[in-house]
């Protein structure tokens, strides 16, 4: 079988249906790939529309949950050459997205292949804005050399078995793999082609967690970065300030003025508090990750 396609589930059944469609009308032969879900205890109708849809379910204890555990747990059960990773809220926008993430792996150009993300009608106005920075539309030079992204990735699985995901971190597991990688002699490939909707319906609460979670994750990952408070201030009035004129320019000013302030309050406090060890970094690289475009 060519590739294993890893789900993690957890009351993902609003884009769940969207998701299993666009993948079974992939131009690469339904023979061929195969979906492997893992999900850490569901509520909603998550499981029945896997079931459905023909998904491999396997399970884990929400409990036990880590991002790099539900990963090892579905790839240990995938059978595929390749092992491709998508978010249950991302959905691919082409027949032949499956393909093209796979095609420099095929090749031999590549290990590790990550796609485009792109943001739904209801995404937030900042969030578009993230997107548009690290997974632009063209082919351009991503933030680093390791820098790559689970909820539309692929590997080989020859590779993903030499290192696996780290099951300790609380985000940004994606980076952790990939670096070692790079650091052995591979490569990451930017694929803009193998592109997915990515739709994120999150509290408040949720985005500062979600960035805090990715800030503690990273002080593992590149352990010299830090962002003080005197950058974390910086970095959220140019957000704003960024955002509100291209807003401006859109014509979305007043839909989104409140919006915009409140994502990048919680982005920017997120970070802050999740990357709280007081190390030293260069400016470049810190604005390399933080500061908006």
């Amino acid at each position: 079988m060519l590739a294993s396609i890893v789900i993690r589930t957890h009351n993902e059944a609003r884009y769940l249906p969207e998701v299993l469609l666009s993948v079974s009308e992939q131009s690469v032969p339904a023979d061929q790939h195969e979906v492997v879900l893992v999900d850490s205890g569901s509520t909603d109708t998550t499981l029945d529309i896997a079931q459905r849809h023909g998904c491999r379910i396997v399970h884990i204890k929400q409990s036990e949950f880590s991002f790099g555990r539900s990963l090892n747990v579905g790839c240990d059960a995938a059978r595929g050459k390749h092992l491709v990773f998508i978010s249950g809220h991302c959905v691919p926008t082409g027949r032949n997205w499956l393909a093209d993430l796979l095609a420099p792996l095929e090749a031999g150009t590549a290990q590790i292949t990550y796609g485009r993300q792109e943001g739904g009608p209801e995404t937030k106005f900042s969030e578009h804005m993230l997107f548009a920075k690290y997974f632009p539309a063209a082919d351009l030079p991503p933030p680093n050399e390791f820098f790559c992204n689970n909820a539309n990735a692929a590997v080989l699985r020859e590779v993903w078995a030499q290192y696996r995901f780290d099951e300790t971190l609380t985000g940004l597991e994606d980076m952790h793999f990939a670096r070692q990688v790079v650091a052995a002699g591979g490569k990451v490939r930017y694929v803009p082609t193998a592109s997915v909707f990515h739709y994120h319906h999150e509290s408040w609460r949720r985005v500062k967690r979600r960035y805090e979670r990715e800030a503690i994750a990273l002080q593992k990952i590149m352990p010299e970065v830090h962002v003080h408070t005197a950058d974390a201030l910086r970095y959220f009035v140019a957000g704003v300030f960024g955002d509100w004129a291209k807003a401006l320019a859109q014509k979305k000013f007043l839909r989104h003025a409140w919006e915009i302030g409140c994502f990048r309050f919680c982005q920017y406090y997120g970070t802050w508090r999740g990357n709280h060890i007081h190390r030293q970094l260069s400016r470049k690289a810190k604005e390399k990750y933080f500061y908006p475009n």
